[in-house]
């Protein structure tokens, strides 16, 4: 899942993305709203943090009705010290779907993120579902056939939006978009090595099961629904 922060403050933004580094999200950190607007309206994010009051003649409150106005659906954690009820009820209205009051305890943020995640768009529980494949979101767990797979923090990554987007073709650009951060070096071959791995932990052990992961050429890759 990719996570974007748009927060001036250099020591909370950095804070946050190690912290959720180390939970397996991909972060990019923005630190005024002049960027942060454009980032948040022209690349995709499962969830953007988003401070209320920022440099740059943009604040929080414009760059969440700038996002919502574009029909941009994205779960939006707005941060602010402003604590009245009419500043919460400005950024909600706004089209916020959370509002936290710094300062705050990391693991409620953490909380508060992991349950904006499990809200639908696609109704999408704890544990995702394809075929004989499973995984377990909070634990961090994928099975096959009751057989416990051992991934890496990205083949992880890798193998989730996969299974958020089942049966549909995937372009290297939509992966390299949601399962590396903004300012990862990819090579143009660092996907197809990637796709390699998980056929040969999700694919390759089973070999008398469906095979998931399909190369669609010149598109793309899907991962396969056998139902």
């Amino acid at each position: 899942m990719r996570i974007l922060i748009i927060e001036d403050d250099h020591k909370i933004a950095n804070a946050l993305k190690k912290g959720l580094e180390q939970e397996s999200y991909v972060v990019d950190v923005v630190y005024d709203g002049a960027v942060g607007i454009g980032r948040a309206i022209q690349s995709k994010y499962d969830l953007i943090i988003l401070d209320r009051m920022l440099p740059g003649g943009v604040d929080g409150i414009n760059i969440c009705k700038a996002a919502r106005d574009k029909n941009i659906h994205t779960h939006i954690l707005m941060l602010t010290a402003k604590d009245k009820v009419r500043d919460r009820i400005d950024g909600l209205n706004a089209g916020a779907d959370d509002y936290l009051i710094k300062p705050f305890a990391f693991e409620e943020l953490l909380a508060r993120v992991r349950a904006l995640l499990r809200r639908p768009n696609h109704n999408i529980g704890e544990v995702l579902k394809v075929g004989d494949l499973l995984m377990d979101l909070a634990n961090y767990k994928v099975t096959r056939k009751n057989q416990e797979i051992i991934l890496s923090a990205t083949e992880f990554r890798l193998l989730e939006y996969f299974m958020r987007n089942p049966n549909r073709i995937l372009s290297k650009d939509n992966i390299i978009e949601h399962v590396w951060d903004y300012d990862a070096d990819i090579l143009p071959n660092t996907v197809e090595v990637y796709i390699g791995y998980l056929r040969n932990k999700i694919d390759k052990p089973f070999p008398k099961m469906p095979k998931l992961i399909q190369t669609i050429v010149g598109f793309g890759y899907k991962l396969r629904n056998p139902k």
